[in-house]
């Protein structure tokens, strides 16, 4: 694995400490069979994407109908890590993006029978002074647009729900968590 406590070490002091989320699930077959798609890979990288009050949110070509989530993927080994996030950034919504808090690290155990996937995803807020989405990864995002945090924490909270899908569950937990610490920071002092 990569992303190791030493590089991540320089990301907390420049972007604070996130708040941590501890996941279990079983997970599907077609689910494991995802998460274990490039055995040297067991991260995730997501970004709160926000121009104002609007939050970047992408489609992938198999997401069920309805399923919007905020862009992000992986750092590519050797990759610096900001380096990979703005990266991904750019790929799945074309925005120029300035990191702002390390909001959420999520430590996850995915099940499937006898086996275990250890995951772990880092949740950033980011800015943009860019306004028009347009992906440059058009084989991997289907579409992106523009939503807010309270269609994330609502209506999207529910479609992805709907699904009955670990890794949905997985992404609404995140979403929550992080929505969580950044009404924390809107209320702080």
């Amino acid at each position: 694995m990569h992303v190791t406590e030493a590089v991540l070490e320089p990301i907390r002091k420049r972007y604070g400490n996130p708040a941590l989320l501890e996941w279990e699930s079983e997970i599907s077959e077609g689910e494991h069979a995802l998460a274990t798609y490039n055995p040297k890979r067991m991260h995730d990288v997501t970004l709160f994407i926000l121009n104002g009050e609007r939050l970047a949110l992408i489609r992938k070509p198999q997401f069920e109908p309805g399923v919007w989530r905020p862009p992000g993927g992986g750092i590519k080994p050797g990759e610096d890590f900001e380096a990979g996030v703005r990266r991904e950034a750019l790929e799945e919504t074309g925005l120029r993006v300035d990191l702002r808090r390390y909001l959420v690290v999520a430590e996850a155990r995915f099940l499937y029978e006898p086996y275990q996937v250890p995951w772990r995803t880092h949740v950033f807020l980011a800015t943009t002074a860019d306004e028009e989405l347009a992906p440059r990864d058009r084989d991997e995002i289907a579409a992106a647009r523009w939503g807010t945090l309270a269609e994330l924490g609502g209506p999207l909270r529910a479609r992805l729900l709907e699904t009955g899908r670990a890794f949905w569950r997985y992404r609404v937990a995140l979403h929550d968590a992080a929505l969580a610490a950044l009404s924390v920071s809107s209320s702080a002092p």
